[in-house]
């Protein structure tokens, strides 16, 4: 039985006694879903995506298995819109560059300058802001790309951690080398 602690998450905020999660399948890998209470309701407080060979983990509430039929519904088709109770997280910084991040449609992308002229702000903040997301997929970064190439995905350039970036835009029908 694997313990929250003993998993590879990119993420340290969650505290895992207060919190529940599980690891589900994915095209690309697995991905891991963590809820908790919030001012007395359920949210989801992250989204991490996984390698391959981290066990799955049945869900424990209602509320993860909602956002499961959700991401289902988005491997599904690229279009469908995520409606999940999120936990409030991030600067209002962050908050900016995620906001500007949800109206990237389907199918198109960004780069991290255009984002940043966008909102006035630079390259580097923007891109450190997506590598601060923890709602992946829900709120789309793997849509901003270098002027030049993909860019970094969780803060790597390479490895299984790009590789899903290249699924995500190859399902969203980006056309390009990905």
């Amino acid at each position: 039985h694997i313990k929250m602690t003993d998993m590879k998450f990119p993420n340290k905020l969650l505290n895992p006694d207060q919190c529940d999660y599980c690891v589900i399948g994915a095209p690309f890998g697995r991905l891991a879903i963590f809820s908790e209470m919030v001012a007395d309701s359920l949210a989801i407080s992250q989204i991490c995506y996984l390698p391959k060979d981290e066990k799955k983990i049945r869900p424990k509430n209602q509320l993860v298995k909602i956002a499961i039929d959700q991401i289902d519904a988005y491997f599904s088709d690229p279009n469908f819109e995520f409606n999940l109770p999120l936990k409030p997280f991030g600067s209002n910084f962050q908050n900016k560059v995620w906001n500007t991040i949800l109206t990237i449609p389907v199918g198109t992308t960004m780069t991290y300058g255009e984002l940043a002229q966008a909102i006035k702000s630079g390259a580097r903040a923007v891109g450190g802001a997506c590598g601060a997301n923890n709602y992946p997929l829900v709120i789309p970064c793997h849509r901003v790309l270098a002027k030049q190439g993909a860019g970094g995905f969780m803060g790597k350039s390479g490895g299984w951690e790009l590789e899903i970036k290249f699924w995500l835009l190859r399902h969203e029908g980006v056309i390009s080398r990905f």
